[in-house]
């Protein structure tokens, strides 16, 4: 019975209508159900699992933070704009600046030994209640004993900028933010403080409105009020200076007609820093290649009777560098200027140094005691990495995909690119009276013969390469290798991050130590490996080589990103893994065995724990000595569920409170154990510690992974496990009687609130 009236269908057409329908969703379940796509699913999933388990092993897990703050959890997201953080510098000249951490300011009762940098960063202000996505552009202004640094902060909740102001007693060794100094519905940065008689100014870059704003304090530094706009014109990065009788302006204008972004440069000049203010006859001063150094990178600053101008290098990524130049000539109607050096060694550390990839603003001081101070911003990342990163990713999983489909073509599992029934002119019954209606110049007959040549595609691969030839076996290898490989470099993109391995801070602080390794000449393969890696770590600031045995080699022969010394001795003993050495600067030393390797996220982790433990041997390897004096392996110690001892092959500690006790009066009867067996050095360093102390002496830390390379070699000192364990028992026994017992010393895995000793 078919159904009448306006609109209605008839009950012939109304079947017709559900056949077809019935036929369209057949023919999409014969799709997805299809050998084709089976092939496409399961190839896909085959290189997802090995780009996994690439991930897996070489990217560091998920370990849970420590000590996590509410605070910084709306602060320090990563975006397009970077992860900029503040150092502190000083020299003996402008031009001839180190970093503080060079210098050996210590504050011991943070752990700091040095301090090291970056002093400020946006998880220190962040931590104060002031979050923060990273802080930029620091300026110093003195009064008196206290130094106050303005800086952008970049808010996370409005996604602009603000200006920031923190305070430093010591001279600039800790800072404390003392909140936002300036908040306007624009983004505000670069924030230029001077002082003019008697009253102190600020000149933030605002440019979205379109002037260049002069504020003065009414309540320094946390109250400003607008004094005057100076100049209607989105201004970029203004400096003012005086030089001779006149005011000047250095800014950029990358809003005029024609202006090369960050590659432009003005001057402007007047009788008063209030104004008014005339452009300079010769604008634009630059107006052409960005890595110049056109665009300001902080204060000018006199020395020597020369005024130098402080610009950034933009060529290959925004704020590459900073470049300084002499002022030559400055009138109204002249200007020259020439570059001189800036005499301050790059970190070769990349993405694992604070400032490793980027560095775009510089305001040195002169301090009453005539030594000079600097202040500088720098990141880890180029500008617009995440974004890149993200890009590279979809672009090498799509890439994947076309060689999946390449794959099934050549092994015979797809027929054709694209499925008939997925073209629009196959979807219903056509009649012959369509096929007449469509033109050879329609776009219906285009795709259809578009469609028709595509699919013949598939034929011609399989006959130009035959899978079951050599040559067609090599090319379905060669497909499927890089299939893995693009597979794997997705994963690297967007999975693994920026690449960088940061330190740890504690209590907003960051320190340096030395890392320190025995070994001979039979195993220089291992060592060349060992300070490759480990010299890229964050916190590493130098490397010593213990040479116990035969010629020592070259420090050329390193491919080292930080100092390396060769301490060659003259007797080959385990003893001098714990020589007092007074060439060693920091306060920490991580003793490591040349044939452990370990990310570097691990030993950051080690360290910020010996930090909050500095009188403790904090290691990655526990042990646990019971009253059985028996010397067993850690399954043992994780079997009864707890450890007392932490081998020094792979743990920091206190170089002068570790050494000395080891080379104590009461230690030498040890000594000359470890000398008689070829082992128990580690053992010997736990029994002295436990003698020393009544509280807790060690520390566990759980590595992601760690790799023996010596089980790769010939070259490892104890291959036969049970002469060593029996060795090591003697000591134990030999120990006990010596120092007393470390059974009643047991600390329990998992007892610590960052979760890293599990």
């Amino acid at each position: 019975m078919g159904i009448s009236g306006n609109g209605g269908v008839s009950g012939g057409d109304a079947g017709w209508w559900w056949i077809g329908r019935s036929r369209l969703k057949h023919e999409h379940q014969q799709c997805f159900f299809s050998p084709a796509f089976i092939f496409f699913l399961t190839a896909f999933i085959l290189f997802a699992s090995i780009a996994s388990l690439y991930a897996w092993l070489v990217f560091t897990p998920f370990v849970r933070s420590p000590y996590v703050i509410p605070s910084v959890s709306t602060g320090c997201q990563e975006d397009d704009e970077g992860s900029w953080s503040i150092g502190v510098f000083y020299g003996d000249s402008p031009f001839s600046l180190q970093p503080i951490e060079a210098r050996d300011v210590w504050k011991d009762e943070s752990a700091a030994w040095p301090v090291a940098n970056p002093v400020l960063t946006c998880a220190s202000v962040s931590n104060a209640g002031f979050p923060s996505n990273f802080v930029a552009d620091p300026f110093i202004h003195i009064q008196d004993d206290t130094m106050y640094l303005f800086y952008e902060t970049k808010n996370p909740v409005t996604m602009q900028g603000d200006i920031g102001v923190s305070s430093s007693t010591d001279r600039g060794a800790t800072w404390k933010p003392l909140g936002i100094a300036l908040d306007e519905d624009w983004h505000l940065s670069y924030p230029y403080v001077f002082n003019h008689n008697g009253q102190i100014y600020m000149l933030p870059e605002g440019s979205e409105i379109g002037e260049l704003r002069l504020y003065r304090a009414v309540d320094f530094p946390l109250h400003w009020k607008l004094e005057k706009i100076l100049i209607k014109k989105p201004l970029i990065d203004a400096s003012m200076i005086k030089h001779g009788t006149k005011y000047w302006i250095f800014a950029s204008d990358h809003g005029g007609f024609g202006a090369v972004k960050n590659g432009q440069l003005e001057i402007w000049h007047s009788d008063s820093p209030l104004g008014p203010w005339k452009p300079h006859r010769k604008n634009p001063i630059h107006n052409f290649d960005q890595s110049f150094g056109a665009r300001n990178g902080g204060r000018p600053f006199v020395y020597n009777g020369h005024l130098y101008r402080v610009g950034q290098d933009c060529g290959e990524t925004y704020g590459k560098w900073i470049r300084i130049f002499r002022v030559e000539t400055l009138t109204e109607e002249e200007y020259k200027e020439v570059e001189v050096p800036l005499v301050m060694e790059k970190s070769s550390k990349g993405r694992n140094a604070w400032n490793g990839i980027r560095s775009h603003h510089m305001d040195v001081q002169q301090l009453s005691s005539g030594e000079w101070i600097g202040v500088m911003d720098g990141d880890h990342v180029p500008s617009g990495d995440s974004f890149d990163r993200f890009v590279l990713g979809c672009a090498s999983f799509l890439a994947v995909m076309t060689l999946v489909v390449l794959l099934g073509v050549l092994l015979g599992a797809i027929k054709c690119f694209i499925p008939p029934n997925w073209c629009p002119h196959n979807l219903r019954k056509r009649s012959d009276a369509l096929l007449a209606w469509e033109g050879p110049s329609s776009l219906s007959y285009k795709f259809r013969q578009f469609c028709t040549r595509l699919n013949r595609v598939p034929t011609s691969l399989r006959v130009c390469i035959k899978p079951n030839t050599w040559t067609g076996k090599l090319v379905l290898f060669l497909i499927f290798i890089s299939g893995v490989a693009l597979m794997c470099y997705g994963i690297t993109y967007i999975y693994g991050g920026n690449g960088a391995r940061e330190p740890y801070p504690l209590n907003g602080q960051y320190s340096q130590f030395t890392l320190l390794t025995m070994t001979y000449e039979a195993r220089l393969w291992n060592l060349k490996m060992f300070i490759r890696h480990y010299s890229r770590c964050a916190s590493v600031r130098d490397i010593v080589v213990v040479w116990n045995k035969g010629k020592a080699p070259e420090q050329s022969e390193f491919d080292s990103a930080v100092p390396v010394r060769i301490r060659v001795e003259e007797l080959n003993s385990l003893n001098n893994r714990f020589k007092i050495d007074p060439l060693i600067k920091t306060r920490a030393v991580l003793e490591l065995d040349d044939d452990i390797m370990m990310t570097c996220d691990d030993v950051e982790r080690g360290f910020k724990v010996w930090r909050e433990h500095p009188d403790r041997i904090v290691g990655f390897y526990p042990r646990l000595v019971d009253g059985s004096l028996k010397y067993q392996a850690e399954k043992y110690a994780r079997r009864k569920n707890g450890y007392n001892m932490i081998l020094t092959g792979a743990a920091f500690m206190d170089t002068q409170l570790a050494f000395s006790r080891y080379w104590s009066e009461e230690a030498k009867a040890g000594r000359t154990l470890v000398d008689k067996l070829f082992n128990c050095e580690d053992v010997l360093l736990n029994y002295l510690y436990a003698n020393a102390s009544s509280s807790a002496t060690v520390e566990y830390v759980r590595p992601a992974w760690a790799i023996d390379t010596s089980k790769f070699s010939s070259a490892a000192i104890s291959r036969n496990t049970n002469v060593h364990y029996q060795k090591r028992s003697e000591c134990l026994a030999k120990f006990a009687e010596l120092y007393g017992s470390l059974s009643n010393r047991k600390s329990k895995f998992n007892q610590r609130k960052d979760g890293w000793d599990v």
